[in-house]
């Protein structure tokens, strides 16, 4: 890479502003995947898995700590902004990259529209004379104007949610243990992690649906070029966002298994949507119902918030790129943030007025696998068998480090990705072939190649990249 310093008229473009640190970033991930997010999913996957949810997110966490350690590994290659869409793309190639971060966009768009309509569904049930649909209108505007003033706003908001969250945990775990010793339930302490009559497969099949509660590692890597040191601080809060959430997740997902035990198949739809209520209700004190619900939504909110901040970037590196209208690279031009990217993501989550919430779940789901697939493949292909060739034998420890364990990654995830229902893949299908459709018109048929970004000599994200000066040099860099 070339160690030029950025021109100045490079300087005096709008540009994202360079403001998080480790903590900063590790709350951002923490406060996307969101404690609380267990309750999001909470009906679905005890439904699925016949009540197993804890063994559900055990098969889940350790999946995505695989897939978390090739984020870190890609990250310190590529520290801009775009995610598994830059990483498949310096891989592989445009198309595959377009793709990839197409299908990406699955989880990304439906993610902020998740959570207004859950949103809506919990505020509802204190609210009952308030259509959902006025409590999802309203959150979806405010996460807007949130988005547009700026990161650093962001990421106060986050701390204050996730403190909440962490005493919402604590009184429900302590309460839920309570529940359990006073003889609640007859669930035995490791009945929860156990497979339970549907199998193995059952268990896959939740925690494929769980992809989507964490997501927050893949939001944390499209902060790249908003990160004061992205090659250093971006891998360790990948990694610490991803053990400090499933940690609570398991945990949560336990004490609830143990305090509360009834027959998930007979519930119907909107009980299943809005279970989290359901379990605080069976505690008997309606100041914790009420508690939790205020909670969750501020938790909602915050995940709403940073996965409009994370899409919106993701459609900023494809509108620079050239894949997407170029308008969606602009910035605003006082906060620095992508103006038109945030208007056009607000405008899909209106359609979280009308589209099923479980549908909403499995789609993003199934985004979220693919990415990840890809971006454990990126990292065999880019350190293990780069462009040019090596210039010098692997090592033992990066045979293991940038192949065997992203190639376990890839197998985990690919088989939670095929445990997904059918219709999921149905829809999945289709939005893959809508995004070959949008390379043949960028491509005019195939005629020219697929624009991609460049890290060539002289190009001013290059530039933007040397002039870090991190402590983590790559292999050939000098400093």
């Amino acid at each position: 890479m070339s160690t030029t310093t950025p021109t100045a008229s490079s300087e005096s473009q709008p540009h994202m502003r360079r403001a998080l640190g480790l903590t900063g970033l590790t709350f951002f991930g923490v406060t996307y995947m969101t404690v609380i997010t267990v309750f999001t999913t909470y009906g679905i996957v005890n439904q699925v898995t016949g009540g197993k949810l804890p063994a559900a997110y055990i098969v889940a966490v350790i999946t995505m700590l695989f897939t978390a350690g090739s984020y870190a590994a890609m990250v310190r290659r590529y520290p801009v902004a775009g995610s598994a869409y830059t990483y498949a793309q310096q891989s592989f190639g445009g198309a595959a990259g377009f793709l990839t971060g197409w299908v990406m966009l699955l989880d990304y768009l439906f993610i902020p529209m998740i959570n207004f309509m859950l949103i809506g569904i919990y505020m509802n049930t204190q609210f009952p004379a308030i259509p959902i649909w006025v409590f999802t209108l309203a959150a979806l505007l405010l996460v807007l104007v949130f988005n547009v003033l700026g990161i650093t706003l962001v990421s106060k908001l986050n701390m204050a949610i996730i403190a909440l969250s962490v005493v919402l945990v604590i009184v429900f775990v302590a309460l839920a243990f309570k529940q359990h010793l006073g003889g609640a339930t007859d669930v035995g302490i490791i009945e929860p992690f156990t497979f339970g009559e549907g199998g193995i497969g059952a268990i896959a099949s939740g925690a494929a649906i769980l992809a989507l509660s964490f997501l927050g590692f893949d939001a944390v890597s499209t902060l790249s070029e908003e990160a004061k040191n992205p090659r250093r601080d971006i891998p360790r809060a990948i990694m610490l966002s991803t053990l400090v959430g499933g940690f609570f997740f398991i945990l949560v997902a336990w004490a609830g298994a143990l305090a509360f035990d009834p027959d998930w198949a007979s519930m119907d739809q909107a009980q299943i949507d809005a279970a989290g209520t359901t379990v605080m209700d069976s505690f008997g004190a309606s100041w914790f119902t009420a508690f939790f619900v205020a909670v969750y939504v501020a938790g909602a909110f915050g995940s709403g918030m940073t996965g409009q901040v994370s899409v919106s970037r993701i459609l900023y590196a494809m509108g620079r790129d050239g894949m997407l209208p170029k308008p969606l690279s602009r910035l605003h031009k006082r906060f620095g943030t992508p103006i038109v990217a945030a208007v056009v993501v607000s405008t899909f989550a209106l359609s979280a007025l009308f589209v099923p919430f479980d549908v909403a779940a499995f789609m993003i789901s199934f985004g979220a696998l693919a990415a990840f697939a890809m971006v454990n493949l990126s990292v065999i292909r880019t350190y293990l068998f780069p462009k040019g060739g090596r210039t010098r034998p692997a090592t033992a420890w990066e045979i293991l480090r940038f192949g065997v364990i992203p190639l376990v990654g890839f197998g985990l995830t690919i088989w939670l990705w095929t445990s997904l229902q059918p219709i999921t893949w149905l829809v999945g299908a289709c939005w893959l072939v809508l995004g070959v459709g949008v390379i043949v018109l960028v491509t005019r048929g195939f005629r020219g190649p697929v624009p991609k970004m460049d890290f060539s000599e002289g190009d001013p994200t290059t530039q933007q990249i040397d002039a870090l000066g991190d402590e983590f040099p790559l292999e050939g860099e000098r400093r």
